[in-house]
């Protein structure tokens, strides 16, 4: 829950001509920056926040429990904030951003609306759009590898490890039986094809055929 003073309340309520938003934003290198949609520059968090940015709210989406939400923001890239050469180079991949809403006049009385990270920028016309996950995010995120039948290897990359040659105009759908029956790469094979499934929750025990306790493949 959001702590509001009792004074900021009553100047969001009156509709302050001072009002305004503010994003924060502290790259991974620990620069930090700030952009606000006000005509002057203000200092918030130790940040100041530059007015004539560019800087806009775009789409949000704040959503109760464990959902991601999101929110976008759009500006424009000039040299002395955000360039095309830092995107490029990767400087903002998982920056922290934080929007603010405060009053230019008493900046001490600023509240934290939003807080995410930056998932993903791109360039359009000569401006940016961000595309911001929310704090929750990071619960939807895969870790590690995924646990399947087929297989997750590219065919012919270092994992699948079958030559140029060997792959050339073929292709393949993942399954076992393909990689150790067309391409003989089986011992490669980097799915889990016996891992139980939807076939084995519907099995029953056979009356007749083979009861060795061996492989089902």
């Amino acid at each position: 829950m959001r702590d509001i003073s009792e004074e900021l309340a009553a100047r969001i309520e009156s509709g302050a001509a001072t009002l305004c938003h503010a994003w924060v934003l502290r790259r991974a290198d620990g620069e930090a920056m700030g952009f606000t949609d006000h005509d002057r520059d203000l200092t918030l968090e130790g940040v100041v926040c530059r007015a004539g940015s560019g800087w806009t709210a775009g789409a949000g989406e704040v959503e109760a429990g464990l959902t991601a939400g999101g929110l976008s923001a759009s500006g424009v890239l000039d040299d002395e904030a955000i360039t095309e050469a830092d995107i490029a180079a990767g400087l903002y991949d998982g920056t922290r951003v934080e929007l603010w809403r405060g009053d230019w006049a008493r900046p001490e009385l600023a509240v934290r609306l939003w807080a995410g990270t930056l998932a993903r920028i791109r360039r359009e016309n000569g401006a940016f759009v961000a595309d911001l996950d929310g704090p929750m995010a990071a619960l939807e995120r895969v870790v590690g590898r995924t646990y399947g039948r087929t297989c997750d290897a590219v065919l012919g990359d270092g994992r699948c490890r079958l030559s140029a040659a060997a792959v050339a105009g073929r292709g393949c759908d993942k399954r076992w039986a393909t990689c150790a029956g067309m391409f003989g790469n089986g011992v490669n094979f980097q799915g889990f094809p016996d891992i139980p499934g939807d076939d084995f929750l519907m099995a029953r025990p056979a009356g007749s055929g083979r009861n060795d306790g061996g492989s089902r493949r």
